[in-house]
């Protein structure tokens, strides 16, 4: 069983077709006792940093993600669920994240925003488990004004360039985090999504 965090940011349902497209057996939850009896976690979102925190605090869920990361569950974070796991956003000011993973989200300056559309993603490290049967340079569908910079380049599985390079992908330990929309990306984002429901 895969889990979809549920906290009133992202197009859940899109997630859970995606996934269950693939064969995974999905539940969209906010309750802490699925979480832990799930395989499998994935955060998605879609919207601003604080209140996506906000919600997350509110909830009491923050303590519970950890939680399954430290136990080695597979953990996929989607669009804003994958800027949540860093340390901290320049969106609405200076905002906490999640520090699951150390480095800040930026905005992109002097470019148009939201970067919205089709755009390729640079393969770095070609062993990851999720980029089975994907192809360097393949396109996949991005929605987002704001990027990721690790502090650590050797999490980045893959970059995209949009006037900047930025980090698209990234792969710590369980933990697998990406700034487009797999459930958007059509063949391309349904294979990493199955990638995901095999490890």
């Amino acid at each position: 069983m895969i889990a979809i965090i549920d906290y009133g940011m992202g197009n859940l349902r899109s997630v859970q077709k995606a996934l269950e497209n693939v064969g995974a057996r999905t539940q969209v939850t906010q309750k802490r006792e699925d979480i832990r009896k799930a395989s499998k976690v994935v955060l998605p979102g879609v919207g601003a940093m604080r209140p996506a925190m906000k919600r997350l605090n509110e909830i009491g869920l923050i303590p519970t993600l950890k939680e399954s990361i430290e136990e080695g569950k597979p953990f996929l974070g989607i669009c804003l669920g994958f800027q949540l796991l860093f340390e901290r956003s320049d969106e609405g000011g200076d905002v906490e994240g999640l520090s699951i993973l150390q480095g800040r989200v930026r905005r992109f300056s002097s470019l148009k925003v939201p970067h919205m559309g089709w755009n390729q993603l640079k393969i770095k490290t070609a062993d990851c488990a999720l980029f089975k049967g994907i192809e360097d340079l393949s396109n996949v569908y991005f929605c987002h004004s704001y990027y990721v910079q690790p502090k650590d380049e050797r999490i980045i599985a893959a970059t995209t360039d949009y006037g900047v390079v930025f980090a698209s992908f990234v792969h710590s330990r369980n933990i697998y985090g990406v700034q487009f929309h797999p459930e958007k990306s059509q063949a391309v984002g349904l294979t990493i999504l199955k990638n995901f429901k095999e490890l």
